[in-house]
C-alpha cells in the first residue's frame, strides 16, 4: 500500500515556497500594485487637466507637455514616494505601540542624512571613496546611518518618553518637539565647529557611476534617470521587505505586535514591554536613518534643517494611508510622492500658480481624505498595526 503522506522534502519545498511568497513576492507585489495604481490614477488626472486647459499659456499645448514629461514625473514620484514611505513607517510603528506621534522622528531622519554624508566624506578625504565597490559602499552608508539613527531613537525614548509614559498625551508631544529643536541645534553646532559649515554636500561627483545619468528609451523619447534614483528605490524595497519579515516572521516581531495590541496583557504574559518599546523605536529610527541617507545621496546637499519638510510630509503620508497601519504608510508615501511629482511637473505651466503651490494642493488632498475618510485610505488598524 502506498503512503499518501507528503515526504519531508515535499514539506520543506512547500514551506520554502510559502516563505518566499509571504515575505518576498507578496510585499513586492503589493508595492508594484500601489505604484501602478497611483501612476494610472494620476496619469488620468494629468490628461483630464490637459483636456480642461488645453493651452494654459500661449504656445504651450498641455497634452504635448504631459506626453513628454510623464515618464520623468512617474520616476520622480516613485523615488520621492519611497522616501516618504520609509519615514512614515517610523511614525506609524511608534504610534502603534505608544499611541502618540514622535515628532522628533523628522530629526532622526536628518541625523541619518548627516551620518551618510560623514561616511562618504571621510572615505573621500582618505582617498578611498573611488575604490569602493558601489554595492558595498551603498550598504555601508545605509547600515551606518540605520545603526546610528536607531540607537539615537532608543536613547530619545529612554530619556524623553519613558519617564512620561503615564502622563497625558500632550506632555510627551511637547517633549518630542523639544528633542527636535535640540537635535537641530546640536547637529548645527557640531558641524559648524568641526567643518565650519553646516551645508553638507555629498561627494557624489567624485564617483563616475553616480555622476553619469542612465538613459532610458521610453516610446519615442529618452528619459535621463539619475543613478541615485535607482539606489533610493532599490534600497527602499530591500529594507521594506526586511521590515515585513521582521514584523511578521520573527519572535521579536510577534512580541512587538502583542505589545501594540495590549501592553498590560503582554506584560502579564511575560513579554518585556520596555524592551519591545525600545526595539520598536530602534526599528523606526533605523528606517528614518536609512531614508535620510538615501535622501541625501539623491538630493546631494543636506543641512540640520532638512528634516522638517520631509518629516511633515511623511506624517501626512502616514495619516493619508491610515495612521498605525504599516501598509497604509507605504500606500500614503507612494501616493503623496506621486501627487507631488505630478504637480511639480504641471503647475509650472499655469501662470497664476507655479510649483510653489505644490504643497498647497498636496495638503488639500489630505484635508479632503480626512473629511470624507478620517481613518485614512486603508483605515486605522489597531489590532494589526505593526
Amino acid at each position: 500500500m502506498l503512503d499518501a503522506r507528503p515526504t519531508v522534502g515535499a514539506v520543506s519545498l512547500r514551506s520554502l515556497a510559502e516563505w518566499i511568497y509571504r515575505f518576498i513576492l507578496f510585499p513586492i507585489g503589493q508595492m508594484f500594485v500601489f505604484v501602478v495604481g497611483a501612476a494610472v490614477v494620476l496619469t488620468l488626472f494629468a490628461y483630464g487637466l490637459a483636456l480642461l486647459f488645453p493651452e494654459p499659456r500661449p504656445n504651450i499645448v498641455l497634452v504635448d507637455q504631459v506626453n513628454r514629461q510623464l515618464p520623468g514625473m512617474i520616476i520622480s514620484g516613485i523615488t520621492t514616494g519611497f522616501v516618504y514611505a520609509m519615514i512614515a513607517l517610523g511614525y506609524t510603528l511608534v504610534y502603534g505601540v505608544l499611541k502618540f506621534i514622535n515628532f522628533a522622528h523628522s530629526e532622526i531622519f536628518m541625523v541619518g542624512s548627516v551620518v551618510g554624508f560623514e561616511v562618504m566624506r571621510r572615505l573621500d578625504d582618505a582617498g578611498n571613496l573611488p575604490f569602493w565597490n558601489p554595492v558595498l559602499l551603498i550598504m555601508l552608508i545605509i547600515l551606518v546611518a540605520m545603526l546610528f539613527s536607531g540607537l539615537l531613537a532608543v536613547a530619545i525614548e529612554r530619556i524623553a518618553y519613558r519617564p512620561l509614559r503615564g502622563a497625558p498625551r500632550l506632555v510627551p508631544l511637547i517633549s518630542a518637539i523639544g528633542i527636535s529643536f535640540f537635535l537641530i541645534d546640536f547637529v548645527r553646532a557640531f558641524q559648524a565647529i568641526t567643518r565650519n559649515d553646516f551645508n553638507l554636500t555629498y561627494p557624489t561627483n567624485d564617483l563616475e557611476w553616480l555622476r553619469t545619468p542612465v538613459k532610458l528609451a521610453i516610446g519615442e523619447g529618452t528619459v535621463n534617470v539619475r543613478p541615485t534614483q535607482f539606489v533610493v528605490v532599490l534600497g527602499a524595497v530591500v529594507t521594506l521587505i526586511a521590515l515585513n519579515y521582521f514584523v511578521n516572521g520573527t519572535k521579536l516581531g510577534r512580541g512587538i505586535r502583542a505589545v501594540s495590541q495590549d501592553m498590560t496583557t503582554a506584560g502579564l504574559m511575560g513579554i518585556n514591554v520596555n524592551r519591545m518599546v525600545s526595539l520598536t523605536f530602534f526599528v523606526g529610527g533605523s528606517f528614518g536613518g536609512a531614508a535620510g541617507a538615501l535622501f541625501g545621496m539623491n538630493v546631494g546637499t543636506v543641512t540640520p534643517f532638512v528634516g522638517f519638510i520631509p518629516g511633515i510630509k511623511a506624517f501626512t503620508a502616514a495619516v493619508l494611508g491610515g495612521i498605525g497601519n504599516v501598509t497604509g504608510a507605504l500606500l500614503g508615501g507612494l501616493a503623496l510622492g506621486m501627487i507631488e511629482a505630478f504637480l511639480n511637473g504641471l503647475l509650472v505651466y499655469f501662470p497664476a500658480l507655479g510649483q510653489r503651490y505644490t504643497d498647497v494642493f498636496a495638503f488639500s488632498v489630505l484635508i479632503l481624505i480626512l473629511i470624507f475618510r478620517p481613518s485614512g485610505l486603508l483605515g486605522e488598524r489597531v489590532d494589526e498595526k505593526v
